[in-house]
């Protein structure tokens, strides 16, 4: 195992490299998991291997063998040369777009973003001399007539957080590398199982794996993994910005991963399950799920993805506040609460129209996220359904 499984990665299923991928027992004794490694220091032989920085590992924030079996893993499965990790998913998007723009740049940022990324952009990048212009993520390759002589990168984050439009990823990586900018893909919904940005045109794919990697909503992590092209950059910006993940979490990630295949397939299903039901409700005005048929961005999910989450967008026919607090708050299986991608079944009501500008947000009625978790499906159908009752009863 280990290094010749790592070569192996993309000729097998993805069960099989979830499996197998960032583990070595040969040198571990035997043992299946490559343990926590906790440490800063680490100490050389003689004063030229002190000088020279040429053994394995050198110090600790720079990696561990805990650390470097997850960065492996997951270079291996995106098909790329070179992973950094970061302590969040926002903390491996702002180190990647700072790992290619200065003053005077302007990037193409997706108008669907997840909102901490659009505040970073509108915040820390403004301060620092680079502009963000938003656009339509249904643009495809009409991006090309928005590139400026100062255009560095453009930003794709597909489904859309929240309202989950889908992007024609190969065709806009056409028309910015003919214009040489570099093309960064947020694939933090279908992770590397269901879709390979990297594949598809991107020279970078960022995972908030925080979420379906981990899976068990118990520690923050991202990874960024870049193509030949890119890893000299992104391995300047993880020295520069002296970013480092505890072993802990990296170990925490290499656990999830392991059923990462088993839990991904299962969220699908009853994703779809629990949108197609959401559908015939009569309260439920339209679902947001590019796996449905009926979804406007359905073609190209088919086209690149290999399959999809157990995250999706529904929105209400006309509600008051209070009808919506009603459903909402007597739920007894779905939590109200950020993040998602773990076992635990979420929901949560959003309103974009205050932090999009590129396109409008116009909605039957109030909107809302939902993550389906492991829970048993039919109970969590019946919790939705006592929900819609008391919803029905304070309109």
């Amino acid at each position: 195992m280990g290094k010749k499984n790592d070569a192996q990665a993309g000729s097998r299923q993805p069960a099989t490299d979830v499996v197998h991928l960032g583990r070595d027992p040969a040198s571990q004794y035997g043992f299946v998991n490559t343990p926590v490694y906790r440490g800063s220091t680490v100490l050389f032989p003689t004063v030229e291997a002190l000088k020279s920085r040429t053994q394995a590992y050198t110090y600790g924030r720079r990696a561990t063998p805990t650390t470097r079996a997850l960065e492996e893993a997951l270079t291996a499965l995106s098909g790329g040369t070179f992973t950094m990790l970061a302590p969040s998913g926002l903390c491996a998007v702002t180190a990647a777009l700072l790992a290619f723009v200065r003053a005077g740049d302007e990037i193409l940022m997706v108008d669907t973003v997840y909102q901490p990324t659009r505040a970073f952009c509108d915040s820390m990048l403004k301060r620092l001399g680079v502009t963000t212009r938003y656009y339509d993520p249904l643009i495809g390759g009409g991006i090309r007539d928005l590139i400026q002589s100062n255009t560095r990168l453009v930003f794709v984050e597909s489904p859309g957080s929240q309202t989950f439009e889908m992007q024609d990823l190969p065709a806009i990586a056409e028309a910015a590398h003919a214009r040489d900018l570099v093309v960064i893909a947020d694939n933090t919904w279908a992770t590397p199982l269901f879709c390979k940005p990297l594949a598809l045109g991107a020279d970078v794919t960022i995972e908030a794996a925080t979420k379906y990697i981990v899976g068990h909503a118990d520690a923050n992590l991202g990874a960024v993994t870049g193509n030949a092209s890119c890893a000299a950059a992104l391995n300047q910006a993880k020295e520069d910005l002296g970013l480092s993940i505890g072993s802990e979490e990296a170990y925490l990630a290499l656990r999830g991963l392991r059923t990462l295949d088993v839990r991904l397939r299962h969220h699908m299903q009853a994703g779809l399950d629990m949108a197609r039901w959401l559908a015939q409700r009569p309260e439920v005005a339209r679902v947001m799920h590019p796996g449905l048929e009926t979804d406007r961005g359905h073609k190209l999910w088919k086209r690149d993805y290999a399959g999809a989450s157990g995250l999706f967008g529904f929105i209400l026919k006309p509600s008051s506040q209070k009808a919506l607090a009603a459903f909402l708050d007597g739920l007894e299986l779905f939590g109200m609460g950020y993040s998602w991608g773990g076992y635990e079944s979420l929901i949560i009501p959003f309103d974009p129209r205050s932090y999009r500008t590129a396109t409008a947000w116009k909605a039957e009625g109030p909107a809302l996220r939902i993550h389906v978790g492991l829970d048993g499906l039919e109970d969590l159908k019946a919790d939705l359904a006592r929900g819609f009752d008391r919803l029905n009863a304070a309109l």
